[in-house]
């Protein structure tokens, strides 16, 4: 990973906790909050990827837990393990996650209910937990950042994430109001089309490449770039930012089409102009 643009130690002391951290935007942002100072300790369903990313670490400050945070014993367990290991926890980021691509006629009661008991009870689970855990104990707060996704006007093939996406957003939201008065801040940051290797491997290249095609900038985001928005979110310059969704989806949340349409762009790229009369 680049270096970036936050300086090193500026996270030194904090413990954080990153679910969903064996590949894409949770490697990328435990590494950052690693580089940064910060003891990281991530989570996912396989022990595996959770070591392929610490071993990523040139610090030695990542630690993998498997861990199902649809499971509340397990998401107990991780909690209480990090305090026993660190004695603190001061960043949650809620990363982990998951959809499929489907027309929503097809979307079974199974397939629904797993997509949303992940993205949004999973989520609601671990903030809990870490809430009352660790942050309203320590009398200390804590940040928390939770993952979602724009467009919010609705991703179409995707109701099932959609609809638990809008949920942990609002959910952030309320608990921002709630846990105000323990210092506990949550904000939501909501990525458009990141270049994952599960985008750009596993969906399917037609769907693949018409949302490369029509992203406004003409370039995708990266897992980097979320990942140092999450990191400026819980530094000393991110306090008094709370109940927010910030976007990191180069306007995709605005406009989902190229603009302007090839159909009426000129030579030079410019939308074309009336013609005024003298």
């Amino acid at each position: 990973m680049a270096e970036g643009v936050l300086r090193d130690g500026l996270l030194d002391g904090q413990v954080a906790i990153v679910t969903g951290a064996g590949s894409g935007i949770g490697r990328a942002t435990a590494l950052e909050l690693a580089r940064l100072g910060a003891q990281v300790v991530i989570c996912g369903r396989r022990q595996e990827p959770l070591d392929e990313t610490a071993a990523l670490d040139p610090h030695g400050r990542i630690a993998g837990i498997t861990c199902d945070i649809r499971e509340e014993d397990q998401v107990d367990a991780l909690v209480d393990e990090t305090l026993t290991r660190y004695g603190r926890i001061d960043i949650l980021v809620n990363n982990a996650g998951g959809q499929y691509l489907s027309p929503a006629e097809q979307i079974t009661p199974k397939g629904f209910r797993t997509v949303v008991r992940l993205n949004l009870e999973g989520t609601w689970l671990m903030t809990h937990a870490v809430a009352t855990k660790a942050f309203i104990p320590s009398g200390n707060g804590g940040r928390v950042v939770s993952v979602t996704l724009t467009p919010h006007n609705g991703l179409p093939g995707m109701a099932h994430s959609s609809a638990a996406r809008a949920g942990v957003e609002n959910l952030m939201k309320v608990l921002a109001i709630e846990w105000a008065r323990f210092k506990i801040n949550l904000v939501s940051v909501a990525p458009g089309i990141v270049a994952t290797e599960t985008f750009m491997t596993k969906y399917p290249p037609e769907f693949r490449d018409h949302y490369i095609d029509s992203v406004l900038a003409g370039e995708l985001v990266t897992p980097e770039q979320i990942a140092e928005t999450v990191a400026f979110v819980v530094s000393p310059a991110g306090r008094s930012i709370t109940g927010s969704t910030i976007n990191v989806d180069f306007g995709h949340d605005v406009h989902q089409v190229r603009y302007p349409p090839a159909a009426v762009a000129t030579e030079s790229g410019a939308i074309q102009q009336e013609e005024r009369r003298s």
